[in-house]
């Protein structure tokens, strides 16, 4: 993305914003709510038009004006995890359904030739195994719980011929402390595993920034704040800047933590 800047009711929403994501790196777009990590999302899958700046995808050049088609095919190649489609499937779309949509980039799964729905229903048999969610082949997606959607969202992303990247949309909201850890341990292992090329997470808690991710986005109020390498991108500055308050960034093991201005608070004691 090159200089994209949104204005919507004559304010800007995203202000030349400048982001190059290569094979091989996983990305943390960082902001509070309003910051419009949202918006960038909707500029990176087509379904927002930049007011100007250029976007320029793998193997074909698109400026803002790329015809419908151009787009469903990068949709294709884009694993899209979000709350969105998540409210878009039927209660009644079976667990092995929901992922056996992905292969057509479909939300609810209606594929009517017999030969194509066997083919689908073997690779989506394969990745339900590999999201751990083989017991749920045919629960309705209605009886189902948050973290178990997230997992069946990701395996729907893996169905795609071609996966790019694994875009992310704010994956551990509504999930409690124990879900959140398993879910970002899961995803851990899939970007070891190399099942995508890249991923993009979306979040506003860096508590959930798990090691594998090498590089981080930054924004407040459409602008860039820091864009990098995670080392250098996440700093307490950064994190300050972002949120719009004095937040100290502690790291350990690779996970990260912010603290706020009662700082030293004695072992043990909870305010």
């Amino acid at each position: 993305m090159d200089d994209i800047t949104v204005t919507r009711g004559g304010r800007d929403i995203l202000r030349k914003v400048n982001w190059e994501v290569n094979e091989g790196e996983h990305w943390a777009l960082i902001g509070g709510n309003g910051s419009g990590k949202t918006s960038l999302l909707k500029v990176l899958m087509g379904y927002l038009t930049p007011t100007d700046g250029e976007i320029d995808m793998p193997g074909r050049y698109s400026a803002i004006d790329s015809p419908d088609q151009e787009w469903d095919k990068w949709r294709k190649n884009i694993g899209f995890v979000s709350s969105s489609i998540a409210e878009m499937i039927e209660p009644a779309e079976t667990a092995l359904d929901v992922v056996m949509a992905g292969r057509h980039a479909m939300v609810n799964y209606w594929q009517k030739n017999a030969a194509v729905e066997k083919a689908d229903g073997e690779a989506a048999r394969k990745i339900l195994g590999k999201v751990n969610c083989s017991h749920l082949r045919d629960h309705p997606w209605a009886y189902l719980s948050q973290g178990e959607r997230q997992r069946l969202l990701i395996g729907r992303a893996l169905m795609s011929p071609q996966l790019d990247a694994l875009v992310l949309d704010e994956p551990c909201a509504g999930l409690d402390p124990v879900a959140r850890e398993h879910f970002l341990h899961f995803i851990q292992e899939l970007t070891g595993q190399k099942a995508f090329r890249s991923l993009v997470m979306v979040t506003h808690h860096v508590e959930e920034i798990f090691p594998n991710i090498s590089h981080a986005l930054i924004i407040r109020e459409g602008i860039t704040v820091a864009c990098g390498e995670k080392k250098d991108a996440l700093t307490s500055r950064t994190i300050s800047d972002a949120f719009g308050g004095e937040l100290k960034l502690r790291s350990r093991d690779g996970r990260y933590r912010i603290s706020f201005g009662q700082d030293d608070i004695p072992a043990g004691q909870v305010v």
